[in-house]
């Protein structure tokens, strides 16, 4: 036990924080700076693997949307497993009834044909540029949204505890000059009273391991009492119908630990003295197989998602109102199906902008069409939207982010992204 920070030795959690793989690398003190003048509230969402923007915001009415998606494609509202309606021209997939209620709300904008920099169809490439804000693979070491976060108004210039990743490791987005905290949820088992006690003896004779293991607790413990502080109603999960077939035992248990990770992140985002920013990951969006179209594998994991984001919402409560929620991929997915009964990795994708602060109930689209002839390099959907224009407009009008900082610093070289006026409430044009 540390004199400082005195803490029961009957916790159970330190596996939780990493310690069997060093203490000299647990996660920090979650000691947050004083929020944002304005309290607004960004939380980004990773959705790794490349979704199939053609199948999560089918285009129905394109003519020539079916003929290239065969047995994959998703036919118009109303008809037997049609999309979910939004403007009479785009729907959303089956599984997306949350975010289908969020458009009727006016807080989803959605962006087909959208895209980063990047034109390879690297995964590992595709993610860098996605987290580094530039327009080549590892040509920055930080990310784009901690080099924003020096700059939050409230933040004295250094941006000090600004933001919160929700992973086993510090996504490149938020790596750089400005200090953030980590949290990750466990598959490990907590340690008994006599294992704690022995650890707490064994550390308390060498300063830095002994503050670190108190370290460590308190951020359990917060973290804990986060979670707590934002337990969803259990109006927060759909039922399985949303998902189509019944999840598998694995599939609950990805839902399980995703609806931990928001709800950590809801209640740190909550906090008075919270962070500005929350990033986390979702994964399984590489469907070279199977991939279903109104049924099967990426209908059930959209639902999945779609849970997770009434799950925010919900925890969030108060702070709603001024939160925007952005999800984007590191690259779309061919526009015609493969061999195998799914796509590969391809171009354009689409984006998803959400939240009380988000001016929505609309598809924010330059539609390039599906002909032959719209196709990028004859294959993909070609991207019109620029993904940095709406990051840009979002750190500006949301996070009170000023511009010069945001065309030198945060995305150098992205004078051809332009700012976009009226994403959010207060802001339309």
């Amino acid at each position: 036990m540390n004199r400082d920070h005195p803490m029961p030795i009957n916790r159970r959690s330190l596996l939780k924080l990493g310690l069997a793989t060093g203490a000299a690398t647990l996660a920090t003190r979650y000691s947050f700076a004083a929020p944002a003048a304005s309290s607004s509230r960004f939380v980004f969402i990773i959705m790794r693997g490349a979704l199939d923007g053609l199948s999560a915001v089918p285009p129905y009415a394109d003519p020539d949307y079916a003929r290239l998606r065969g047995e994959l494609a998703i036919g118009a509202p109303g008809g037997s497993d049609g999309a979910l309606a939004l403007d009479g021209y785009f729907g959303l997939n089956p599984g997306l009834v949350f975010l289908q209620e969020a458009y009727a709300s006016r807080e989803l904008l959605v962006m087909p044909a959208v895209a980063s920099a990047y034109r390879e169809r690297s995964h590992f490439d595709g993610q860098d540029v996605l987290e580094n804000g530039m327009t080549q693979p590892h040509a920055s070491q930080s990310g784009w949204l901690n080099r924003a976060l020096v700059h939050l108004p409230s933040a004295a210039g250094n941006g000090r505890q600004s933001g919160v990743a929700l992973a086993q490791n510090v996504p490149l987005v938020l790596r750089g000059p400005a200090e953030v905290a980590s949290w990750s949820p466990s598959v490990l088992p907590d340690l008994d009273d006599d294992t704690m006690r022995r650890i707490t003896e064994r550390y308390a004779s060498d300063p830095l391991l002994s503050r670190r293991l108190a370290e460590a607790l308190d951020t359990d413990s917060e973290a804990a009492q986060a979670t707590a502080s934002a337990s969803a109603p259990a109006s927060a999960m759909a039922s399985d119908a949303t998902a189509g077939p019944a999840m598998t035992p694995a599939a609950r248990s990805t839902a399980g630990r995703y609806t931990e990770t928001v709800r950590t992140a809801a209640g740190f985002l909550r906090r008075d003295d919270g962070p500005a920013v929350a990033v986390f990951d979702t994964t399984g969006w590489d469907t070279h197989f199977n991939e279903g179209g109104a049924q099967g594998q990426l209908r059930a994991r959209l639902a999945v998602l779609d849970q997770g984001l009434r799950t925010l919402k919900e925890s969030l409560a108060e702070v709603w109102p001024r939160t925007v929620v952005l999800l984007a991929t590191e690259f779309g997915r061919t526009a015609a199906t493969n061999g195998t009964r799914g796509t590969d990795h391809g171009t354009g994708s689409a984006a998803f902008l959400l939240g009380g602060a988000v001016a929505g109930g609309r598809v924010l689209a330059d539609w390039p069409g599906l002909s032959a002839r719209a196709l990028y390099q004859q294959r993909d959907l070609r991207p019109t939207l620029d993904l940095r224009s709406v990051m840009k407009s979002v750190l500006h009008d949301h996070l009170q982010i000023d511009s010069r900082a945001i065309d030198n610093e945060v995305f150098p070289d992205s004078r051809a992204a332009s700012y976009i006026a009226g994403l959010l409430r207060g802001h339309e044009a």
